[in-house]
């Protein structure tokens, strides 16, 4: 506003002082008058204060904007539901080729990877098992290995000692007690050792096309933004997002939401202005707004980079992923 609107404003304002003055103000004026009546009052004693009152009413005025997360809060579960499924829609839209990015031929390479996977990236996994796989093909073999010498080959994933008792202890699970065969269960996935519920959902989702909600560290971050669930459980997360999408949605809207968290809603940086299904997002904001910087944000194929996969599906439109130095692309393929 200008110098000239300010002195408008005060002079508009010391005519009320005046006014509220001379007479006693009404009831149905006196939330408006009141103010500049005390304002007058006190002017002589501390001209001070007369400059501090007239700047609570713009701060009472500037608290209305807040209303939009409120009507956020105030969403109807039907309306979360219609808006959770649009997303779905939206994601399938824009990563119709999402798929496991673990590189696996059969159900024990995927199990044995998967368990690999924990607290490393899948690119990491898939570096290392083509040389565990040339050396290890079967559960037979990998029960039967040295301990060492596993722990020598999946070192680069790290926590190797703690995951090689896990891959030896359920190949020699599978030995004994499945006849050397991945079984296509949940519950008898989850008695294998290093085998959770969302390890055994990616198995029985992407090798048994057994449908399974797999939360894992992406999709958990991005179902409590869109408000899903607020759920910390990924068991409880698990349920509830079960409720809300048909069960031969789960697996593939497992991968559309993590290739989403990786490639552009990250965990401390989301590119919020590159993002397909902003106006979907109550997180919207969250961050980088602008359209050009957030695109420098994108990774994998998004941002013209390689993918995780040495081996990805035909229909993928990104490039393959280096393999680890030392080791021929085609190793274990």
């Amino acid at each position: 506003m200008s110098a000239k609107g300010n002195s408008a404003v005060g002079e508009q304002g010391a005519s009320k002082r005046t006014n509220a003055a001379k007479r006693p103000a009404a009831p149905a004026v006196r939330a408006a008058g009141a103010p500049a009546k005390r304002a007058a009052k006190t002017s002589a004693k501390a001209p001070a204060k007369t400059s501090a009152k007239p700047s609570a009413a713009p701060s009472a005025k500037t608290a209305k904007p807040a209303k939009p997360a409120k009507s956020a809060k105030a969403e109807s579960r039907l309306g979360m539901i219609r808006r959770a499924r649009k997303i779905n829609r939206e994601l399938a839209e824009v990563y119709p080729y999402a798929h496991p990015e673990l590189d696996f031929r059969n159900p024990f390479e995927l199990l044995v990877a998967t368990v690999l996977s924990a607290q490393t990236t899948d690119l990491r996994v898939n570096q290392t098992t083509p040389a565990l796989f040339a050396r290890y093909p079967t559960p037979e073999d990998l029960a039967a290995a040295d301990p060492d010498a596993v722990e020598e080959l999946i070192r680069p994933t790290g926590f190797f000692r703690a995951k090689t008792k896990s891959i030896m202890g359920l190949a020699a699970a599978l030995r004994d007690d499945f006849g050397g065969e991945v079984p296509g269960r949940l519950e008898d996935l989850v008695k294998l050792p290093g085998v959770g519920r969302k390890t055994a959902f990616v198995v029985l989702g992407n090798a048994f096309g057994v449908p399974g909600i797999t939360v894992d560290t992406h999709f958990m971050r991005l179902a409590r933004r869109w408000k899903w669930t607020e759920q910390d459980d990924p068991v409880k997360i698990e349920a509830e997002i079960a409720e809300i999408f048909p069960k031969s949605e789960w697996t593939m809207l497992s991968h559309r939401v993590i290739f989403h968290g990786r490639r552009i809603c990250h965990a401390r940086k989301p590119a919020c202005g590159a993002c397909p299904i902003a106006p979907l997002c109550p997180a919207y904001g969250e961050g980088e707004t602008d359209p050009e910087k957030a695109k420098k944000l994108l990774k994998y194929e998004k941002g013209g980079y390689p993918g995780q996969r040495l081996n990805p599906p035909p229909d993928y439109p990104g490039r393959p992923a280096p393999p680890a130095v030392g080791v021929s692309p085609g190793a274990g393929a």
